[in-house]
């Protein structure tokens, strides 16, 4: 190792360095010298080195100085990488309660009630990530590339905070704008629910993956959507493909497939249900003529028999939905 260390110096620096590993960890001093030589104290991947130079005097000092400074931000580079690929393992929820205290204690991670983001950009993701930096709070808040499109936020929260779940959603509207405003990007982000502590962050984490997830298979309109948008989606999600296409065969016939064929009917469906129910309401956002939105939800009840205007029905016919996406996936 001290051999490659002195030809990475030579290489860089022309600068001929010998060094050996430090053994004696009494004298802390960055550098001194002795006799014709000037020697420095450095890390390096983890391990404590000295560092010598061939001469006294201010320039060797100056050299030794520029060198030390350079195995510094080496470290520091190490440590923050560490620190972000801890983060992912962390988040994914790989290890331990224990391995999780190990981590926040060695990178002096907050403590406290958080929720986790986790934002789909489809590029410019290291800038993303390094703009979201700027906005944590006072240090704490933390933002973590998962991979070359996705970065994930940990906030955290006050622990007065009336309204966790208004509030985390409106720092996901933030994110959305903030990145689109500075980097003129359209963002995707998954909200996770609020947990007590950091051991607890890979559950919000999933959540928010979850909801991203299935506001694309589901072509969800909106930038931010919130892992309780979708609770119906995961109990169902849950069960086994037999099982799922067993409940399906129950509500569904074969002529009722041609509405979910029809992506201009299931739209129709999909918004009077978001509208709830209303008919006015749902003209107005899909722009279409009251009675043109009375003949296809009459033309949805004869294909499937369910009546979407009466809230079972519109219910069942939501349930009905959910199972042929997700077959279909």
């Amino acid at each position: 190792m001290t051999d490659k260390i002195s030809a990475e110096i030579k290489a860089k620096f022309f600068v001929d360095m010998t060094c050996y590993q430090a053994v004696d960890t009494t004298n802390k001093e960055d550098w001194w010298e002795e006799q014709t030589a000037t020697r420095f104290r450095f890390l390096y991947k983890g391990g404590e080195y000295i560092g010598e130079l061939v001469g006294v005097g201010e320039q060797v000092r100056a050299i030794a100085a520029l060198l030390v400074s350079y195995f510094q931000s080496l470290e520091d580079a190490q440590a923050e990488l560490g620190k972000n690929e801890r983060w992912k393992s962390v988040l994914l929820g790989e290890g331990s309660a224990r391995s999780v205290y190990r981590f926040m204690a060695k990178f002096s991670v907050k403590n406290g009630a958080c929720f986790a983001l986790c934002v789909s950009v489809p590029k410019l993701v290291d800038e993303a990530v390094a703009l979201l930096n700027q906005y944590g709070e006072n240090g704490s808040d933390a933002v973590v590339k998962m991979d070359d499109s996705t970065c994930a936020v940990v906030r955290y929260v006050a622990v007065e905070e009336d309204n966790e779940y208004h509030s985390s959603f409106e720092y996901g509207e933030f994110v959305v704008q903030a990145l689109k405003e500075e980097l003129g990007i359209d963002v995707v982000a998954g909200v996770g629910s609020t947990v007590r502590d950091v051991k607890e962050i890979a559950l919000s984490y999933a959540q928010a993956a979850n909801a991203l997830r299935y506001a694309e298979v589901f072509s969800a309109k909106g930038k931010v959507h919130t892992y309780r948008e979708f609770v119906l989606v995961k109990m169902l999600e849950d069960l086994s493909p037999q099982k799922m296409e067993e409940y399906r065969g129950e509500l569904m016939d074969n002529s009722a497939e041609e509405i979910f064929e029809d992506e201009e009917m299931l739209n129709t469906a999909e918004e009077f249900l978001l509208s709830s129910l209303n008919v006015s309401e749902t003209s107005r956002n899909l722009y279409m003529h009251r009675n043109t939105l009375l003949y296809r939800l009459d033309k949805i009840e004869k294909a499937t028999g369910l009546n979407i205007r009466l809230f079972s029905d519109a219910v069942s016919f939501r349930v009905l939905s959910i199972l042929y996406k997700l077959l279909k996936k």
